[in-house]
């Protein structure tokens, strides 16, 4: 069942200005004040300004007398219009083929079709927070059934993820303000003055009377937002997307013609691309039905590549999965990451360097969900940050780092508390309990001192690690160190870790 997600971004105009401006310290209180006529007034406050006491709609003037450290900036629209559609754009590459702009605040996108977002629900929606947050966006995530139900959670919440159960629509926002139904304003405030304050009041009075005096849209949006019309979401399109559509006069529906309409699709895009000299690494399939509703498959290269056979068959392989309904009427094909992509001449024609590519694995992992990548050396004493995770096709990281002292073939992903026996403060463990078994030391080699990494943490400015490696009376070879120096406390707490386990 397809699930909808709405990403609201309540602090944009003030995060914004924020990335915009990095000497604005943290603390600092920000408001964005909008003009009407001769009257100033609040259209936009950070959380700072909001502690204080500021909130939208106050005049400036009040605003700037309640909090006296507060920084008023000029509202701008059309600047928050462009950073909002970047927003979507960057949203576009990495969670969905279906995504748009929801208003003047919010992103809204259909998870089907986001395979590399897999691993349920709440996994996803804290990713999305996560990724905005390390954007410095303030975001508030909700998932639900319908867009409507999306769109209203996620701006009625205060934390940063919400999740609405299948089928739990109405339970969800039947107490939510009418405000959040999107209808006009001037809509919301006569529904008011007539005594309506909740979607669950106005969605229990007959139909028939609200129509009479509103017109349609109040039933339209009810009718949205509990499923019973459906609401597609148009993608949002740029004139830097590459793409090739064909529409069909009577719709298809048999695999085998979707196939065949595909391949020419990927022949059009090729073509495009190669006139501009660009090559494809993540490409977006929309299939647009006969009663309004769409679907979406998404497929991903590592390196950019032009190659017809290639890109035909990383779609086709997924083509089974598209429900044609009463029929699709339109395909399109769009190139949503594309990269520079040189010609390449042969050494010679005469021999064929044999040469094994394995892209090509990557690329149908990739697309099955599967997390690929490679591992690489980084230049850190600190032996869980002396590793990073990097694109597998990547090129090779060349890393000078002196290695004095021996590793371990498997080092745990984070270390784990052991019982020790030792005398301090340079002396190995003669009897170390992991995992609940006791193990009496037989030989031991060491110490090797680590220190902090002062220049990336200030509370890492005394610490110290002293590592062994110590053997057990079945012959196996642990990795251990003591937090601290074995005097100091201030060095560390002189408690016992295992980190890894030699061959």
């Amino acid at each position: 069942m397809t699930r909808v997600v709405s990403i609201y971004l309540p602090d944009l105009p003030t995060d914004r200005i924020r990335r915009a401006d990095p000497t604005i310290a943290p603390e600092q209180a920000i408001a964005v004040i909008a003009r009407s006529g001769s009257k100033r007034w609040v259209s936009a406050a950070d959380a700072a300004a909001r502690k204080a006491g500021v909130h939208v709609g106050m005049p400036a003037a009040k605003a700037q007398a309640l909090f006296r450290g507060l920084m008023l900036v000029d509202a701008d629209p059309a600047t928050d219009a462009a950073a909002l559609e970047r927003i979507t754009l960057w949203a576009l590459t990495l969670y969905s083929p279906v995504v748009a702009v929801d208003g003047i605040d919010g992103i809204v996108m259909d998870t089907e079709g986001a395979d590399h977002l897999q691993g349920g629900e709440l996994p996803m929606v804290t990713r999305i927070a996560n990724q905005f947050l390390a954007r410095k966006l303030t975001a508030r995530v909700a998932v639900a059934d319908t867009w409507g139900a999306a769109h209203a959670c996620a701006r009625a919440i205060s934390r940063e993820t919400v999740i609405v159960p299948i089928g739990e629509t109405v339970c969800a926002v039947e107490k939510l303000p009418i405000s959040l139904l999107r209808l006009p304003g001037a809509v919301v405030s006569d529904l008011r003055t007539l005594g309506f304050q909740t979607i669950g009041e106005l969605a229990n009075t007959p139909r028939a009377p609200l129509t009479l005096r509103f017109g349609p849209e109040i039933g339209r949006r009810l009718d949205q937002m509990f499923g019973r019309v459906s609401e597609p979401i148009d993608p949002i399109r740029t004139a830097e997307l590459i793409e090739v559509s064909r529409a069909f006069a009577e719709p298809i529906g048999a695999a085998e013609t979707i196939d065949k309409y595909v391949g020419g699709l990927v022949v059009q895009l090729i073509e495009e691309l190669q006139r501009l000299g660009l090559g494809v690494r993540r490409a977006d399939l929309i299939v647009e039905k006969v009663d309004g509703t769409r679907q979406a498959i998404r497929a991903g290269t590592v390196k950019p590549v032009r190659d017809v056979a290639w890109l035909t068959k990383l779609f086709r392989d997924r083509t089974e999965k598209i429900e044609p309904g009463f029929g699709i009427e339109k395909l399109t094909l769009v190139a949503v990451i594309v990269e520079p992509l040189e010609e390449r001449q042969k050494s010679s024609l005469l021999v064929e360097d044999e040469v094994t590519d394995v892209t090509p694995l990557i690329d149908i992992y990739g697309n099955r969900g599967q997390r690929v990548y490679r591992v690489a050396p980084v230049a850190s004493d600190v032996p869980e940050r002396s590793v990073q995770r990097i694109d597998p096709a990547a090129d090779p990281v060349e890393v000078t780092w002196a290695r004095h002292w021996r590793r371990p073939v498997r080092l745990l992903a984070r270390p784990e508390l052991i019982e020790a026996i030792a005398l301090l403060p340079d002396r190995p463990p003669v009897s170390i309990t992991w995992r609940g078994k006791r193990r009496k030391v037989k030989r031991a080699d060491g110490p090797e001192r680590i220190f902090g990494e002062w220049w990336q943490r200030d509370a890492e400015m005394e610490a110290v690690r002293d590592y062994f490696v110590i053997e057990d009376e079945a012959g196996e070879r642990l990795w251990v160190f003591r937090s601290g120096d074995g005097i100091d406390p201030g060095t560390g707490s002189h408690r016992w870790f295992c980190h890894g386990i030699f061959a």
